[in-house]
């Protein structure tokens, strides 16, 4: 699948929503995607096939990232050696919603392997080889309510601004060997998750965006793209918000 021309990206968290679209945009600027996933096997597929069918380069892999060992393996595996790794994306996630007092010990325990431990297993193993060959964008999907707090959201909210923290010391230890790390920050963004909820909800979301819309995935694998390229070359240790001015 690699061609050595192109330089590769890899996209956790790939199958769908942001992932997705994130992996379609950066296999669109020429890179050579590697997408995960670990329950949607179809679905992430068929982003790869989309990407092939437009010309691209992708490639659909199994991992679930709050498995460290199974990450060490992976990048063994598929990456060191195998492709020239450009670009990280800690997109993968998940939600176990629920009021603190009542959230029950697995739940916080899963939503923290998977967003926070994760990305600093993915990120750990990425900086080895991207400080190597000096160079190397590493990117993380944080969120709003990483910066704002949000009730019946403990362990999501914990893990994303624990993550805006990782982004914020892994920018200052990979800066000297010329690797940016910086973190991405959607807002209300349609998906999978959004598209069930009633009218009202999504009317009193609405009302608090000054842009008075939902973002797209697209919003916000542009942001990624641009963290990626060569344009922000000087730009490290940054959360860059995609909100539609949501400020809470």
């Amino acid at each position: 699948m690699s061609n050595p021309s192109r330089l590769s990206a890899l996209v956790t968290g790939g199958s769908r929503g942001i992932g997705a679209a994130v992996a379609k945009r950066l296999a669109a600027d020429g890179y050579s995607v590697l997408l995960t996933y670990v329950t949607k096997p179809d679905e992430a597929q068929a982003v790869a096939a989309h990407i092939l069918a437009d010309g691209g380069e992708a490639q659909a892999l199994p991992l679930d990232v709050s498995d460290r060992e199974a990450v060490a393996a992976f990048f063994k595996k598929h990456i060191e050696g195998h492709v020239e790794l450009e670009v990280l994306v800690n997109n993968a996630g998940i939600t176990k919603d629920g009021l603190l007092v009542r959230m029950k010990d697995e739940e916080w325990d899963r939503v923290i392997a998977v967003n926070l431990t994760g990305a600093f297993a993915c990120l750990r193993e990425a900086a080895k080889l991207m400080m190597k060959r000096r160079r190397g964008r590493i990117v993380n999907i944080v969120s709003v309510v990483g910066q704002s707090g949000n009730a019946g959201q403990a362990n999501y909210v914990a893990a994303k601004a624990g993550l805006i923290g990782l982004t914020k010391t892994a920018a200052l230890e990979l800066a000297p060997r010329g690797v940016t790390v910086n973190a991405v920050a959607p807002g209300f963004i349609e998906s999978d998750m959004t598209a069930v909820l009633p009218d009202a909800v999504k009317q009193a979301f609405l009302e608090q965006i000054p842009l008075k819309r939902m973002g797209t995935p697209e919003d916000v694998a542009s942001a990624v793209a641009y963290l990626a390229s060569p344009e922000a070359a000087y730009v490290t240790g940054q959360v860059l918000s995609v909100n539609g001015g949501l400020y809470r």
